[in-house]
C-alpha cells in the first residue's frame, strides 16, 4: 500500500467533515441539556456543553489511536514531524488541548478580563444582561482576574482594555495568516496540528490525484495573504486617522473650555454627555436617539458595539454626527 503526503484538498475536505460530525454533536448534547435543565440551562452551560462534545469527540478518535470520521473519509493518517510514526500519546493530548481546551480558556479568560475592566456604572447591569459570561461568578478564572484588575489603577484599566482589545483584533488575523500559510504550503490545516507538527499520510493514492490542483491553492494562498496585508494596512490606517481625529477634538475642546463653561448654564444639564460628564462636544446620535459626545461614543464603541444607556445594539457606522447641533 503506498504512502504518500496528503495534499490540501483531502486536508480540506477531512476538517469540513470532522466540524460537520462535532456539529451534530454539539447540537445533539445541547438539544438533550435543554430538554433536560430548561432554557436558563442551556444558555448558562451551552459554551462548556460545546467544549465537552468537542473533547469527547478527539478523545473517542484522536487519542484513543483511531481515525476521525472525517480521516476516515478521504483515508488518511495522522503522522508525526518524522512521517515514519504516529503521534505519540503525549503530542495528541496537547494537540486535543490546543485545539479546544486553550481556546476556550483564551475566550473566557478575555470576556472576564474586558467584563470587568469597564466602568462600575454598568457592571451590575452588564453581569445581569450578558449570558455569554454564565458562571462568571464561579470560576477560578474569573476570580484571579478580579483579584488582579483589583490592583490596577485607573490608567491602568484604560491601558489594559486597549491592549485586550488590539489582541482580540489580532486573533482572527492569526488565523487567517496561518490558513494562507497552509494553502501555499499545503500542510497543517488546523493551528494546532502546526504547534504539535503532526501531519497527514494518505492511504493508498497516488500523489498526483492532489498535485494537479495543489498550484490552485497556491495561487488562493497568495490571494489570501495580499488580502490579509491589505487589511492589517486599511485597519493601522483607519486607527492613526482615528488618533489624530481624537487629537484634534481634545485640542479643540481645551481651546473652547471657557466657551463651553458660560454655555453650560445657560443650556443646563440636559445638553450634558453621560459619558464624560461634560458638556457635549460634536454632539452624535445613536440610531436609538441617545445623544454623546464624538469622542466618548467612538471610544465606546471600540469595545462595545451598544448604546451605553438603553443596550441597544448597533454597529459603529450607524452613528451620527450632527453638524451645528444646538439643544
Amino acid at each position: 500500500m503506498a504512502l504518500v503526503a496528503a495534499g490540501p484538498a483531502r486536508l480540506v475536505r477531512c476538517g469540513q467533515k470532522d466540524e460537520l460530525y462535532r456539529s451534530g454533536l454539539r447540537s445533539g448534547a445541547g438539544t438533550a441539556l435543554h430538554g433536560l435543565a430548561g432554557a436558563k440551562k442551556w444558555l448558562e452551560w451551552r459554551r462548556e456543553i460545546e467544549l465537552l462534545s468537542d473533547v469527547a469527540y478527539f478523545i473517542f478518535t484522536t487519542l484513543s489511536g483511531y481515525q476521525t470520521l472525517g480521516e476516515e473519509y478521504v483515508n488518511i493518517v495522522q503522522v508525526d514531524s518524522t512521517k515514519k510514526r504516529v503521534p505519540s500519546f503525549l503530542r495528541r493530548a496537547i494537540f486535543i488541548s490546543l485545539h479546544t481546551l486553550v481556546p476556550y480558556c483564551l475566550e473566557k479568560g478575555l470576556l472576564h478580563l474586558e467584563h470587568e475592566l469597564q466602568t462600575e456604572a454598568d457592571e451590575s447591569r452588564t453581569s445581569q444582561s450578558n449570558p455569554v459570561l454564565g458562571l462568571s461568578s464561579r470560576t477560578l478564572i474569573r476570580n484571579w482576574i478580579q483579584k488582579q484588575v483589583g490592583e490596577l489603577t485607573e490608567q491602568q484599566k484604560k491601558t489594559v482594555l486597549q491592549i485586550v482589545y488590539v489582541f482580540k483584533q489580532c486573533i482572527p488575523l492569526l488565523h487567517r495568516l496561518h490558513l494562507a500559510a497552509f494553502y501555499i504550503s499545503g500542510t497543517f490545516y488546523h493551528l494546532s496540528k502546526r504547534i504539535t507538527g503532526i501531519t497527514y499520510l494518505h492511504l493508498g493514492g497516488l500523489q498526483r490525484e492532489d498535485q494537479s490542483i495543489r498550484s490552485s491553492y497556491k495561487f488562493l494562498g497568495i490571494i489570501s495573504l495580499f488580502h490579509l496585508l491589505l487589511t492589517i494596512g486599511v485597519q493601522m490606517y483607519s486607527f492613526k486617522q482615528k488618533q489624530r481625529a481624537r487629537q484634534e477634538w481634545k485640542l479643540h475642546r481645551n481651546l473652547a473650555h471657557q466657551k463651553n463653561t458660560a454655555k453650560e448654564k445657560t443650556t443646563g444639564r440636559h445638553s450634558r454627555c453621560t459619558l464624560c460628564l461634560e458638556e457635549r462636544r460634536h454632539t452624535t446620535a445613536t440610531p436609538c436617539g441617545h445623544l454623546f459626545c464624538w469622542e466618548c461614543i467612538t471610544e465606546w464603541c471600540n469595545t462595545r458595539t451598544e448604546c451605553p444607556l438603553c443596550r441597544e445594539k448597533f454597529h459603529p457606522q450607524k452613528l451620527i454626527y450632527l453638524r451645528h447641533y444646538q439643544l
